[in-house]
């Protein structure tokens, strides 16, 4: 059921009804406090048990459990173990797992504790158990019933649809600015905004702060009196905006949370289902607003490679990516990750209320899903695409794809286009991603509808899209173009001051513009920006072109060398303008786009080598005695094939 929908009444109500205890297992220690406050307030007799209680508290607690006066105890997990003995001594009518996502690695939130669980079945074989969760894909549905030993019970799915939370993703570019002008119009209404760091949550809520909002920061760092005042302030409206991690918000039972910012992208889909249904649950209209830019999916990916589930992390952050780019209805993306196939536009998000412009893409949709059946629903995006675009790549001919049908049915468009319209079938629920199964591709039965029904289906030009993305995923600090032109401007106006004239009589805005988006470092370079004449090159090209090298130096240890090559790519530059500009090889800026291209960036290494060339490399890795050295295939080719494609034709 969605967040808000009422889950707690499916246990609680069946508690009440029956003779005897139910256990409810619990993640956390504020949402047992919550609920247990709640239940109490209705005269029911109700209990938690966990790790933060002193001895005293628990063992109360468990004399009212052994002589029958409690209805529900909540336990964490983590503490279950230490008093099953006691529920043996009991009439157990219930065991209800909350947050039941928990338990499975394929879900937004693993808990190894949750693992334990299925213990409970065997411990207690007769009793019924309930699994409850806001937040599973079809993978994650399947792997909690395996897990706790119940995969025959039945599964009651509501609807996900929360028409009345208006669905808003927007460029990270200028953030703060944007949350300001957005909080400007809303007055001392309730919000949340999500960050991913605790040091961001405290400079963010002490930005706020400044500009006259009540605000306060919660994270995991604090103490815990400290959090919990934090919350009982929020819940009674005596601090309307809470800036916070994720850990803030599970279960609790706020009403009137006006709107829901997420400062950075979450890391995939179900956390943000859950962290956005924490508004409107009276009803009444709510704003989620994201923010989204590429730095967030590289800082995400470095979050999620090394961990114990990172294939499975990567896949759905490459979903979450794929609903924040999406070009159709946001709401049908939503519901259509979960499995609730909504076939009208909602109306009710940034794409409906500005769309794009549409064409008619019966037939291509046709092509992909025929794609997806000729290769038995078994491969993921990449393959399909490959087998489309007729792509002669050992993957392809190992498996003998260049005999389907389907070989080469979309050979003239290009392969970054053909996935932005793969990722849009996917948003619109004609396609399905199956993580738990190598990820691969399957059809809904919407996809069945457009191969063999005729139901037609619009997709997106992807010009808009172009356009988006050369602002929008571009690699680089959000701050940077604007800090340079603030510095240009400080050290015309110390010029100006010195020499006794106006500020443009040094420079002009357009030229400090110019600056900002060339940023020449050296004296060659200068000369080349707009309103740079010889008298002007000679008198300040030398402390100017000092002071934005500088800038670069400083903005480099946090924007890597090879996105920054791939930001001059993105903005127009040849391979080698770009190693002009940057004083740097070819080879070297060849190496930093399949950097780029590792770190799952949508850049077409193809359009650098051609399919001829992939296949020479390919032949010559059987016929070398150290095909490990690249310096051995340029020997091999004579000098003639340069290092930079060897590397791609073995990495293609």
């Amino acid at each position: 059921m969605p967040t808000g929908g009422g889950k707690s009444l499916c246990f609680q109500l069946p508690s009440l009804a029956l003779e005897g205890t139910t256990i409810v297992v619990s993640p956390l220690i504020a949402l047992m406090k919550d609920q247990v406050d709640a239940l109490k307030s209705n005269g029911i007799a109700a209990a938690y048990y966990n790790s933060s209680q002193p001895q005293e508290e628990q063992n109360d607690i468990l004399e009212l459990l052994i002589t029958g006066q409690l209805k529900l105890i909540y336990v964490a997990p983590e503490s279950i173990w230490g008093i099953t003995n006691y529920f043996s001594k009991l009439q157990i009518n219930l065991i209800a797992i909350d947050e039941a996502h928990c338990i499975s690695s394929w879900g937004h939130d693993f808990r190894p504790a949750y693992t334990q669980l299925r213990r409970l079945k065997d411990e207690f074989p007769g009793t019924p158990i309930i699994a409850l969760t806001a937040t599973a894909d079809r993978a994650t549905q399947d792997d909690i019933t395996k897990q706790l030993g119940i995969s025959q019970a039945q599964r009651f799915i509501s609807s996900f649809d929360r028409p009345n939370i208006y669905l808003d993703v927007r460029p990270g570019q200028q953030r703060i600015q944007q949350i300001f002008k957005f909080l400007g119009s809303r007055g001392l209404q309730s919000g949340i905004i999500y960050c991913l760091s605790r040091k961001g949550t405290e400079n963010l809520a002490s930005k706020l702060k400044a500009k006259g909002y009540d605000a306060a920061a919660y994270h995991a760092g604090l103490s815990a009196d400290v959090r919990n005042q934090i919350q009982e302030d929020f819940i009674n409206d005596r601090t309307p905006i809470i800036v916070a991690t994720i850990a803030f918000g599970m279960g609790i039972d706020k009403s009137n949370v006006r709107w829901v910012i997420h400062y950075n992208m979450p890391k995939n889909i179900e956390g943000y289902y859950q962290e956005i249904g924490r508004g409107g649950r009276d009803g009444l209209k709510s704003h989620a607003l994201m923010f989204y830019s590429f730095a967030d999916v590289v800082m995400l990916r470095k979050f999620a490679e090394g961990a114990d589930t990172a294939v499975v992390q990567l896949a759905k952050l490459e979903r979450m990516q794929q609903f924040a780019e999406a070009l159709s209805c946001r709401r049908k993306a939503l519901l259509n990750y979960f499995g609730e196939y909504q076939p009208e536009d909602c109306g009710n998000c940034d794409i409906c209320k500005n769309p794009p412009t549409y064409f008619d893409g019966t037939l291509l949709a046709q092509k992909i899903c025929s794609a997806v059946v000729r290769l038995k629903q078994q491969e993921a995006i990449g393959m399909v695409i490959d087998v489309l675009r007729g792509s002669q790549n050992a993957q392809v001919f190992d498996k003998g794809y260049q005999h389907v049908k389907t070989f080469g049915a979309a050979k003239d468009i290009s392969w970054k286009d053909l996935q932005q319209y793969v990722i849009q079938l996917l948003n619109q629920g004609v396609l399905e991603i199956w993580f738990h199964q190598n990820g691969r591709l399957v059809l809904t039965p919407l996809a069945k509808q457009i191969l063999f029904e005729g139901t037609n289906i619009r997709l997106a030009s992807l010009q808009k899209e172009q356009l988006e993305a050369t602002t929008v995923r571009k690699i680089k600090r959000e701050s940077t173009a604007q800090g340079l032109f603030e510095k240009l401007k400080a050290l015309r106006s110390k010029l100006a001051a010195e020499m006794g004239v106006p500020a443009y009589v040094i420079f002009s805005d357009a030229s400090l513009t110019a600056m900002e988006n060339e940023k020449p470092v050296t004296l060659e370079q200068f000369a080349t920006i707009s309103g740079v004449g010889q008298a002007k090159l000679d008198k300040h090209g030398e402390v100017f072109t000092k002071l934005i090298a500088k800038h670069l130096d400083k903005d480099a240890t946090k924007v890597t060398t090879h996105e920054r090559s791939f930001n001059l790519f993105e903005s127009g530059l040849t391979v080698s303008e770009i190693a002009t500009k940057r004083g740097i090889t070819n080879n070297t800026v060849h190496s930093h786009f399949l950097k780029i291209h590792e770190m799952g960036v949508d850049i077409d290494l193809k359009q650098f080598i051609s399919d001829e060339e992939i296949k020479l490399i390919k032949g010559a890795k059987n016929k070398l005695d150290n095909p490990e050295s690249i310096k051995t295939y340029f020997t091999y080719f004579n000098g003639e094939m340069p290092y930079w494609k060897i590397k791609y034709g073995l990495y293609l």
